[in-house]
């Protein structure tokens, strides 16, 4: 191993320690779902963004809550309607008499995670109001535009069995989500568990683990992590074979997708991987990151033409295919 990788490998080690106790204080409330747990701490250390797509009752909303008690930050809900407009989420002018002015009003936004609960439940105009604060970290109010505190970090979830009363992401917006999750069901074993932590009255209190300035630390390492060159020409290749399939021996795959992977889709996959190898504790990433994360990077970044649909092909078995076909480094 080179000796500047075997520094990071070192870095990495001592700078990741916390990582085990965050997990085992997230597991004091939430049952299973380490999925769930995984892919929100390599938002928190990619700096990146996450939509949570599952039924009702999966725990999406107690696990953002959770993360944030055991990250000690500012942590605001807001549950999306059809009647949210965009001032009750970055807040809105409201004018004094007595000074004959404007003052501003700090909406939930101004908040490290932001919970938004069911976030296709308000029309596209209210979802556009994250767009500023997603991508660049801040938000106009007005004539006047604030920062915002650092990690800052938007953790959406929807419904998917639910059309009525609904409205579609603009895909704008998806794709500044680095990951779509998909939650699933707990299995049998950990819903008995469940059952027994949340029927016995007795709520269980978590407490920090971490602070906020360790996770800016850990971020820092995160970015010395080293992909070698050959990684990054297959997370290339990944990508352009979502937008150029017959360039890579996958004709079939042509008429099926619309849209490829936007350049999003490169940073992302790579940053997340990054992060990925920095929960194993390691200073460099390997083709098994990139292919952890793979799907949670593409799934809301391809979309598919009606042929696709009538075929009942999802994204999700076009990334399947797209790694499969692939070359390894």
């Amino acid at each position: 191993m080179d000796q500047s990788i075997k520094v990071i490998h070192e870095k990495v080690k001592q700078a990741s320690v916390f990582v085990q106790a965050l997990k085992q204080e997230i597991g004091r409330v939430i049952v299973g779902q380490d999925y769930l747990v995984e892919r929100m701490l390599i938002g928190l250390l990619a700096d990146g963004h996450l939509l949570l797509e599952g039924v009702p009752g999966l725990a999406k909303t107690l696990a953002v809550k959770t993360l944030a008690k055991t990250v000690d930050t500012h942590f605001q809900r807001v549950q999306f309607t059809p009647d949210l407009l965009p001032a009750d989420l970055i807040g809105t002018q409201i004018y004094n008499p007595k000074e004959s002015q404007f003052t501003v009003k700090k909406g939930p936004i101004f908040t490290n995670l932001l919970l938004a609960d069911e976030i296709n439940r308000a029309p596209s105009k209210v979802q556009s109001a994250l767009l500023e604060a997603m991508q660049e970290h801040q938000v106009t109010i007005g004539e006047q535009t604030f920062k915002l505190a650092e990690p800052f970090l938007v953790l959406a979830t929807q419904n998917p069995i639910e059309q009525e009363g609904t409205y579609p992401l603009p895909e704008a917006q998806v794709d500044r989500f680095m990951l779509k999750l998909r939650v699933t069901y707990p299995t049998r074993d950990e819903e008995r568990l469940i059952m027994d932590r949340m029927t016995s009255g007795k709520s269980i209190e978590v407490k920090p683990v971490v602070h906020p300035k360790e996770i800016l630390d850990a971020r820092a390492i995160v970015n010395e992590i080293y992909v070698d060159e050959k990684l990054k020409n297959y997370i290339l290749d990944i990508v352009f074979a979502s937008r150029s399939p017959e360039k890579y021996k996958l004709e079939s795959l042509k008429p099926l997708i619309a849209y490829g992977g936007s350049p999003r889709a490169t940073l992302c996959m790579t940053q997340a991987a990054k992060a990925y190898a920095f929960l194993q504790g390691r200073g460099y990433v390997t083709p098994e990151d990139v292919k952890a994360i793979g799907a949670d990077v593409l799934r809301h970044r391809i979309l598919l033409t009606y042929e696709a649909e009538a075929e009942n092909t999802t994204s999700e078995d076009i990334v399947n295919k797209l790694f499969a076909a692939v070359e390894v480094p």
